[in-house]
């Protein structure tokens, strides 16, 4: 037997061992999204009578969270730095917090104390012959936060997907292993209507043949994916990617070889989709995972030649300014990586950055273009950032655009039924149009 593996094998406890090791007042930073340690979360809920003031920090939860539940507030408060479905009612009822932060700014948080991590809780692939496991489908800031805890709990999974890049943690720096084999989460197929597909097909049009591409989750990304089968060598630079991309890559479509940093590689920092990508992303050395400080730094994306960033919003109003994140005053979701994209792409040679967005929301009853943007929001992407706008009626190119000019673009892809009244005010600011 090999020195690494007596070292597993004294470190493997039980799941109800390990988070025993967790103290009040402890700051946990948990893995993101379909890397959470499902195992380990959940015994530290079990185990919550005997923790009082645990934070626990993470972005995208994709477990059940339930030390957000109403009646934990005196064991756990949870810190978002972005949110979903399952932690924004926590922070509107004041049982969590966000912090906001730019996602590749995220591991300065931990690298420089600024939240100091007490305990990092992980989930990994087994070891290779040498030791080391891989942080699989979640390197981002997971990676960060691990080297800086005082305290390391991975859930060594023989299902995670062992991914190449910088995504390897030996089995030295762990202090205590809970060995499972459990299915990675899985995200459902989104949908994908009249709206989203007119939407992707506009975004589509802005894409060239060797663009290398930045895209989310969700019925906008896979409707922009679903209209590029006629594109030929495409790239794949992105903070994550799902599902979409892999039948491009079976169509021939992303080849990754006309790309000018790192050729023939996707770059990603984190993944969310189905059994099917994480078997493709297994072991597989055309597919390179980085923490986010380097996938995401614009100065890097910027030595992409022709990067194309496709983002999401929720307003967005007739200056051009962008709130991706805030419904008013209520925190919905967080400033992600759009605007490291967003500013990425600006640098970057012959780049194209598309904020997408359905027109109107609330069954029609609300413009998403709107005079200006609601009391209490956020601008998450800036004027002076903001390049094309799209909506189901068609692309606004505001870079260069006066004000007067960018409120008139804007008004065009606007839903019909708000164009009056959109044109009336905007007459009142401007005069003209």
């Amino acid at each position: 037997m090999k020195d690494w593996q007596m070292v597993y094998k004294s470190k493997v406890v039980t799941p109800e061992k390990a988070v025993k090791n967790i103290k009040s007042g402890d700051r946990v930073v948990v893995a993101h999204a379909a890397a959470e340690p499902q195992i380990i979360t959940e015994a530290m809920v079990k185990n919550y009578e005997s923790y009082t003031g645990v934070e626990v920090v993470h972005m995208v939860p994709l477990g059940k969270g339930e030390y957000m539940s109403p009646g934990m507030e005196k064991h756990f408060r949870h810190n978002g730095l972005f949110l979903g479905g399952k932690t924004r009612g926590a922070i509107a009822e004041g049982r969590g917090d966000y912090t906001p932060s730019f996602f590749f700014e995220i591991p300065r948080l931990f690298k420089k104390d600024i939240l100091p991590v007490d305990v990092a809780l992980i989930q990994v692939s087994k070891p290779d012959i040498q030791g080391y496991c891989s942080f699989g489908v979640s390197v981002d800031y997971t990676k960060s936060a691990t080297e800086k805890a005082k305290l390391v709990i991975a859930q060594v999974n023989d299902q995670m997907p062992r991914t190449h890049g910088e995504s390897f943690i030996h089995i030295s720096e762990i202090d205590y292993i809970v060995e499972s084999s459990q299915p990675i989460l899985e995200l459902p197929t989104p949908k994908i209507g009249e709206v989203e597909r007119k939407i992707g097909e506009y975004c589509a049009s802005l894409i060239e043949d060797g663009s290398t591409l930045q895209l989310g989750i969700g019925g906008i990304p896979d409707a922009v994916l679903s209209f590029l089968k006629e594109k030929s060598d495409l790239g794949i630079h992105s903070e994550m990617f799902s599902d979409g991309v892999l039948e491009l890559v079976m169509n021939g479509n992303v080849t990754n070889k006309l790309k000018t940093l790192h050729k023939d590689r996707f770059i990603a920092t984190f993944l969310m989709g189905s059994k099917k990508l994480y078997d493709f992303v297994n072991d597989n050395p055309s597919v390179l995972m980085y923490p986010v400080d380097y996938v995401n730094h614009p100065a890097v994306i910027a030595q992409n030649y022709k990067m194309v960033s496709v983002n999401s919003a929720i307003q967005v109003d007739l200056m051009g300014q962008v709130a991706a994140e805030t419904i008013g005053y209520k925190q919905f979701s967080g400033t992600g990586g759009q605007v490291d994209f967003v500013r990425g792409t600006s640098l970057a040679q012959d780049g194209k950055s598309i904020i997408a967005l359905p027109s109107v929301a609330s069954g029609g009853k609300i413009s998403r273009i709107t005079p200006i943007l609601d009391e209490g929001a956020a601008v998450t992407t800036s004027r002076n950032d903001v390049h094309y706008i799209v909506t189901e009626y068609g692309i606004a190119n505001l870079k260069g655009k006066t004000l007067r000019e960018r409120a008139k673009e804007l008004i065009k892809i606007a839903h019909p039924s708000f164009r009056e009244i959109l044109t009336e005010k905007a007459i009142l600011k401007y005069k003209s149009l």
